[in-house]
């Protein structure tokens, strides 16, 4: 029984041995991966940062944007939100990205007999004119962005030779309703008024 002990304190000193030398840290291949990881990483942000340029180079042909007007007159509608996007019209994944249309933003919204003015801080500001306006809509998703049913104000517009739609979320959804009736109902009246003045 004696000569057993100093064996059996061998094995609990060898096992003790081997989970110390188990927690020892490798840290260069921590480091080794770590790299990697970073460099992944800035390699993919190169080829979106890539990729959005070159998307707007495709786009080159799109016109300057409209400036607002000195004279907006009266507001008929406005909105605080966001700014989610343009894209070609009924193609809700085929970003603009020329003249700052891709950049998403806060936005301060507003609805004249002039037309539809979007000041973005921090973003170009763009204005339509009532004539190019085409339609307005309620849906889910653009230029990536999904949200519930609905919960997105979608506005058709005519710039150069492009329909483009462009989306925008009001703080306050429930006006999204009053934006859709009011812009269709200018839009209705516009093409009217174009028509009888086109038939004189």
């Amino acid at each position: 029984m004696t000569s057993l002990t100093p064996i059996a304190a061998q094995i609990a000193v060898d096992v003790a041995a081997e989970q110390k030398s188990a927690e020892v840290t490798d840290w260069a291949a921590r480091i080794g991966w770590l790299v990697g990881l970073v460099l992944f990483i800035a390699l993919v942000y190169w080829l979106m940062r890539e990729g959005w340029k070159w998307r707007g180079a495709l786009q080159g042909d799109l016109p300057e944007l409209p400036t607002a007007p000195e004279e907006l007159g009266e507001a008929r509608l406005t909105m605080s939100g966001r700014y989610h996007g343009s894209t070609t019209a009924g193609q809700w994944l085929d970003r603009i990205v020329a003249h700052g249309l891709g950049t998403r933003s806060r936005a301060e919204v507003t609805l004249t007999d002039e037309g539809l003015d979007v000041v973005r801080p921090g973003a170009a500001d763009f204005f339509v004119p009532l004539a190019q306006l085409r339609e307005a809509r309620l849906d889910k998703g653009i230029a990536g962005k999904v949200l519930t049913e609905g919960g997105l104000l979608v506005v058709t517009w005519e710039h150069g030779d492009r329909l483009i739609d462009s989306g925008f979320r009001s703080d306050h959804a429930a006006e999204h309703n009053e934006w859709v009736d009011t812009l269709n109902n200018m839009i209705n009246t516009s093409d009217k008024s174009d028509k009888t003045e086109g038939a004189r």
